[in-house]
């Protein structure tokens, strides 16, 4: 018992010190010239799309989003400042999912799992749905699906692409925090590559994003909202919040 309650302060201290290592502190970032989107206060800085009556917002220092944006057509939040090539830390949780919905499975391939008679499985799991949006048009995914974030949407269904490309679009990892826990992105775009850390883990790397801009924002996505007809969440409903978001530019 004498070694247990020894050993017991340091694994508590080590518990710790995971939880923390995503909340980098900002030294280290301007140190490495990276510069900092959002000053934890308000939303300078960012185009907040017109009528979002509020939905968009600042909570205790991170990015709330309800997914209840009003504004009509485009919802997603953009940096006003565009980007080239870069590489982005940002960190990011869901404050829950949306609730259990049928959820496709994603082989390491990019296809779906299928039945012996090819008709796509389904299993009643968790769900969320958002995305970091490179250069404002394709998307490095944040959800709840049991393939993990860090996903490149646009390349895996791209069925115009060779498999191989397609395949580097799945993650590598499930490198996700469960739903309520913070995570941390580190994306680094250069050309049409992107290579993904999720939470130090490799999930992406160097997978094509097809129709880049040569510049554009940095994208927070939306996704879901109401569901009028029931009166809950869409399965896809992004019920985000953001926190240190760095980015420091590459040649």
């Amino acid at each position: 018992m004498k070694t247990v309650k020894v050993f017991l302060p340091l694994i508590f201290a080590f518990l710790v010190s995971i939880q923390c290592s995503a909340q980098t502190l900002p030294s280290s970032f301007k140190k490495q010239g990276y510069i900092s989107l959002f000053n934890g206060k308000d939303l300078a800085g960012w185009k907040i799309p017109e009528g979002d009556n509020g939905h968009w917002k600042v909570v205790d220092g991170v990015i709330d989003y309800d997914a209840l944006s009003e504004a009509i057509g485009n919802k997603s939040l953009y940096t006003k400042q565009q980007f080239s090539n870069y590489t982005l830390h940002i960190e990011w949780r869901f404050k829950k999912h949306s609730g259990l919905y049928p959820m496709p499975t994603i082989l390491p391939n990019g296809d779906y799992a299928r039945d012996t008679a090819g008709k796509t499985l389904y299993f009643m799991l968790p769900n969320s749905d958002a995305g970091i949006l490179m250069r404002g048009k394709d998307q490095v995914q944040v959800w709840c699906w049991a393939v993990g974030s860090g996903e490149i949407w646009g390349t895996r269904l791209n069925k115009d692409l060779p498999a191989e490309e397609r395949a580097k679009a799945v993650p590598k990892f499930h490198a996700d925090n469960p739903v309520g826990q913070w995570n941390a992105f580190d994306i680094t775009l250069k050309g049409d590559r992107v290579t993904v850390y999720l939470n130090n883990i490799l999930v992406i790397e160097e997978a094509l994003m097809v129709n880049l801009p040569e510049k554009g924002p940095i994208g927070l996505q939306h996704h879901g909202g109401m569901n009028k007809e029931t009166g809950k969440m869409d399965g896809s409903s992004s019920l985000t919040q953001y926190r240190n978001i760095w980015i420091k530019e590459l040649n």
